[in-house]
Order: C-alpha cells, then sequence, then structure tokens
C-alpha cells in the first residue's frame, strides 16, 4: 500500500493521514506541497507505525525536514501518557542522544574576520579534535565519568571548562535530573573514556558564521543579534556513549516487547512501558547521555573561546542557546484540556517554547525560546524562536535542520570531498576537515533546500524566522 496515497491536505502547511488499521491517533505533517511530494514513502510508514504505540496522545507529528530514520523518522514527534501505558522507544530516541545546537554570540564582524579567516580556520582544526574515533585531552576514570554522567555542562563548568553564565543558556540549565549512570553499560563508558570535548563525524560541525538577515527586529534584539555579526555555532552529541546506550537498549526492548504484551511493527520501534524496569532503566541512562552532549559541547565552547582569544584577545563568546534533539523528555503539555505528564520524544526534532515559558531567561521574555537551525556547508542556519502556537500544533516541537534529501552512500557516488572543499572555497567558505569523503557525504545538495524547511516551520507557526545565517568557516569530521 502506498501510505502517501492517505494523505490529505488540511491547509497549505498541514497535511494529515487519519487513523486506520493498528493506528491510536492520526499523523500530522508539517510541510509545504513540495515538500510532502518530495518525503520519501517510508517516512508516511514510519509515522503510520509510531502512530499505533501503545499510549501515544493527539498524533504522531511529522516536521517540515523529515526523512527516513530508524523506527521514527527524523523529524519524528510523540508524547506517551505513562497513565495509560505510555512507553519510551529507544528508537524513539535515536544513537546520538541529545545530538545538538549551540550557537555562541561575539562582537566581532565580517571586517575583523575576512583578513585572518584561513588562520582562524587551520586554528580551529588543529584545536578541535574531530572525525571518526577523535580523542580529546580529558581521559576520565570511573568516578569522573559518573560525576560528567550526572552533572552535564554544570561538571564541566565546575572543572573550569566555562561560566556558571552559561548554564542559563542551555536547556535544563546544563544538567538533565535523574541521570541514571549505573544504566549505562561499561562498554558505552569505555567509547566515551577520552572522548569529552570532540566534535565527532558526520553532519556534526563548528562553524564561523555571519549573520546575513534580521528577519525579525524586535526577537533579534531580545537574542543580541544584529547584521553583520559574527556567530560560532557547534553541532555534535554525546558520540560513542549515546550510540552505546542506544544498541544496548534497543536489543533490551526488543526482548522484553512481549512479556508488556507489545506488538513490534518494526523491530526498530523497539520500546517498553516508562514505568516498566526496562523503561525507567532506560530513561535513566539516556538521560545520563543527554548529560554527556551538554558536557561535550561545554568542553567544545571552551577550547573554541581559547582558540578565538589568541587572535582576539579582547573578544567575548558569550552563549546564545543551547538545544538538543534526539531526546525523551518529561514535560506537562494540556491534553483534552487537562494537564498531563508526558514523555515527549523528539527524534530529529528540537524544543520549541513560546514567550508563555517560565523557564527561558529573562532576556527573552516576550520573544520565546532560541531555536538553532543548521543547514548545510554551503548554504544557510536560522535562528527561530519558538511560538505559544507550537505548543498545542506539537508539543512545543519544531524543524532542526535542513533533512537529508539522499543517502550518504548516493551523495558519494555523485560528488569527490576534494571537488566539494574547491567549489566552496570559491565562494568564501573554507572548510578543514580530516575526510574527504564526509565532506562527500555532507555535500550541500544531498540536503533539502534549508529556506524551504524553515519558511514551512514558519508558516505552520511551529517558530517564528529571526536571522539567516551564511557559513565562513567550517570545521567537519
Amino acid at each position: 500500500m502506498d501510505t502517501k496515497t492517505t494523505l490529505k491536505k488540511r491547509s497549505e502547511y498541514e497535511w494529515v493521514i487519519e487513523p486506520f488499521g493498528k493506528m491510536r491517533v492520526p499523523v500530522i505533517f508539517y510541510g509545504n506541497e513540495v515538500l510532502i511530494k518530495a518525503m520519501e514513502q517510508n517516512v508516511c510508514q514510519q509515522a503510520i507505525n509510531v502512530a499505533g504505540l501503545p499510549g501515544i496522545v493527539k498524533a504522531s507529528y511529522a516536521m517540515p525536514d523529515a526523512h527516513w530514520g530508524y523506527g521514527f523518522p527524523i523529524g519524528g514527534v510523540a508524547a506517551f501518557d505513562p497513565d495509560k501505558g505510555g512507553v519510551i522507544s529507544a528508537g524513539g530516541v535515536g544513537f546520538d542522544i541529545a545530538c545538538g545546537v549551540r550557537t555562541l554570540r561575539t562582537q566581532l564582524t565580517v571586517e575583523d574576520i575576512e583578513p585572518v579567516k584561513t588562520k582562524l580556520a587551520d586554528l580551529l582544526a588543529r584545536k578541535i579534535p574531530a572525525g571518526v574515533g577523535s580523542r580529546g585531552k580529558l581521559v576520565l576514570g570511573p568516578a569522573e565519568m559518573d560525576d560528567m554522567l550526572v552533572g552535564g555542562a554544570r561538571w564541566a563548568v565546575e572543572h573550569g571548562y566555562g561560566t556558571t553564565q552559561d548554564l542559563d543558556y542551555i536547556e535544563e540549565q546544563g544538567c538533565m535530573p535523574a541521570a541514571r549512570p549505573q544504566y549505562v553499560s561499561n562498554e558505552a563508558k569505555k567509547r566515551q573514556r577520552d572522548e569529552v570535548g570532540t566534535l565527532g563525524s558526520g553532519n556534526h560541525y563548528l562553524e564561523i558564521q555571519k549573520v546575513a538577515e534580521v528577519l525579525d527586529e524586535k526577537i533579534a534584539q531580545a537574542y543580541g543579534l544584529r547584521k553583520g555579526q559574527i556567530l560560532i555555532t557547534i553541532h555534535c552529541g554525546s558520540r560513542g556513549l549515546g550510540h552505546q546506550i542506544g544498541t544496548d537498549f534497543i536489543k533490551k526492548m526488543v526482548a522484553a516487547a512481549g512479556s508488556y504484551g507489545i506488538e513490534l511493527p518494526d523491530r526498530e520501534l523497539a520500546c517498553a512501558p516508562v514505568d516498566s524496569p526496562v523503561g525507567r532503566e532506560y530513561l535513566g541512562a539516556m538521560r545520563a547521555g543527554i548529560n554527556c552532549a551538554l558536557a561535550n559541547r561545554q568542553v567544545l565552547t571552551h577550547l573554541v573561546r581559547e582558540a578565538l582569544a589568541s587572535v582576539f584577545p579582547k573578544a567575548e563568546l558569550k552563549l546564545l542557546y543551547d538545544v538538543s534533539h534526539n531526546t525523551c523528555k518529561q514535560e506537562t503539555h494540556t491534553v483534552n484540556g487537562k494537564a498531563k505528564r508526558l514523555f515527549v520524544h523528539r527524534k530529529g526534532a528540537t524544543r520549541a517554547f513560546g514567550p508563555s515559558c517560565a523557564e527561558l531567561p529573562r532576556e527573552f521574555d516576550g520573544a520565546g525560546q532560541p531555536v538553532l537551525i543548521g543547514g548545510t556547508m554551503g548554504t544557510a542556519s536560522y535562528i527561530l524562536a519558538g511560538t505559544d502556537e507550537s505548543m498545542s500544533k506539537a508539543f512545543g516541537s519544531s524543524c532542526h535542520g535542513a533533512g537529508r534529501s539522499m543517502s550518504r552512500s548516493k551523495a558519494r557516488k555523485m560528488w569527490r570531498g576534494q571537488e566539494v572543499v574547491n567549489s566552496l572555497a570559491s565562494r568564501g567558505i573554507l572548510i578543514r576537515s580530516r575526510s574527504f569523503r564526509g565532506i562527500a557525504e555532507e555535500a550541500p545538495d544531498a540536503y533539502k533546500d534549508v529556506n524551504v524547511v524553515v519558511e514551512a516551520a514558519h508558516q505552520a507557526k511551529l517558530s517564528r524566522k529571526v536571522a539567516k545565517l551564511r557559513p565562513m568557516v567550517c570545521i567537519k569530521g
């Protein structure tokens, strides 16, 4: 059955598949006709499968950047009610737990950077450990590992990597509560032993960016943004530890599913009731994985500050915000007019809480949470703002990037890494990477048009456009 034929258009930017078969709730897609037509058939089927999981509430959502993933579509959002047998799914979080984006503001301008751009690119490439198997300077013993998994970015700040002010601008104030390192396997901890403060590979990056356009003056002012300003963005996650947690618990959840009466339409949707022993163990381990990612980005921030200070001694790098995707978080949302405790999975989707959210820093009053959208090496990134409408539309969620339009293997057949580097250099974008293969896989045209994706999120009122960024230097794994 071609499940895309069951999609019905509700509005220009909202589409629905009404429940049929084993679906408990509808599927809702956000995107314009171009994005919906280009979306893979598999994405529809995965979103339908999610809609059949126990305890799901309201709908199975797909963001404008949705594409085929492991179990859940990437760009998938779903919330589960533990009082109704709601589940937690390792496949619904993903392997790169809390992969996320952190953006730093500077007072530097394009004119400051251009004369030293090559020097900065080379310096950052030397300073930032990146690539498959990259190792950092930190080597954690067993006690230090557990402290990091409990403390997250707070642990990093306590060890001299950044300031307490940074914590105010990180989701969960830099530390996910109720992390349980005892449920993280020794193999996962071994993989992370010397990976804190490393960028990793794949679509992870560190970019020097310029604010090319300000699209909402009022919110930009609240965020401290102006045209021509230089920002630095870090995109990375929980490295080998997060991947191993995912691997370990998918096996456990598949083995336990039958004992909980759960029929899995796809092994990759492995899940367990939130309040079951396996569910509670995964929740504790996954939260430790979130803290690992937060600590990782905090240490990388320190390394970036050191590097920039060697070229611009008076430069200040202040954290705009840090927000994760690939998480499951306990949140309170309104369902059928009642406040409910839910477990919200965001797989390749980011939290986008609106101006009414009390958790945000005071400067963001009336603006909403910064939503950081990564583009590609050669296109654009965006800063958006969360909306109150998104709270009712998709549990306060938005897209997290452009979204792939082709597989990595196909991209490697179409482009050579050196050619991509040369092409971008001719446009003033300097790329530094240890892997030309990785560059080919991340070629700009291997992704959807980020401008179209962001416009869809904006028009659907999932988030609001604030500023458009252009890359100047990109460090890749």
